[in-house]
């Protein structure tokens, strides 16, 4: 009797894993990019927002058929952004598509949410410690503390729409050193 008691107490409301509150879950495959702020809050993004060389969108990711925006997990926020053909690393090329691309938005150093954007370098900022992040290199540390590039999360572009096609690149935030 304890055992079964055990046992059903691992599954109380209080215990169910972050893969069952979808709006917890990461991204997944057939998931569109959406809104995270402002007046288009939680509307789906088009290719043609996002602008050449322009400083990174801000979005989540939405199950459409569940109408369940995956906005309860800060890791899932990303940056979307269209960068000038020709002038991005093989790494980038080999992820982008119709010259955009989808980052992590959560910066390595601290899990700090990457905002800022510098116009005249085009890199993306950490407001937080300074680091800067170059999104034609694979979102590659240029300045500060961060110790590794944002992770990419791949897309593809269907009717319109920007849909997630894959999982992350690499872990995304950061990890404790031990």
């Amino acid at each position: 009797m304890l055992k079964v008691g055990l046992w059903l107490g691992l599954f109380t409301p209080f215990s169910l894993p972050a893969a069952t509150k979808p709006r917890r879950i990461r991204p997944q495959i057939d998931d569109r990019l959406v809104h995270a702020f402002g007046d288009q809050k939680g509307n789906i993004i088009k290719p043609e927002d996002i602008k050449l060389d322009a400083s990174p969108l801000l979005a989540y990711p939405k199950d459409v058929p569940g109408n369940i925006i995956r906005d309860r997990n800060r890791l899932n926020m990303v940056l979307v952004m269209r960068l000038k053909p020709g002038s991005v690393s093989k790494l980038v090329e080999k992820h982008k598509v119709e010259a955009l691309i989808v980052y992590s938005a959560v910066c390595t150093h601290t899990g700090c949410n990457v905002e800022g954007w510098n116009n005249e370098k085009q890199h993306m900022i950490c407001p937080c410690h300074g680091s800067e992040f170059n999104p034609a290199n694979g979102a590659s540390v240029v300045l500060g503390p961060a110790p590794k590039p944002l992770a990419i999360l791949p897309v593809k572009i269907e009717n319109h729409e920007i849909i997630v096609s894959g999982k992350f690149t690499r872990k995304v935030g950061f990890q404790q050193k031990q």
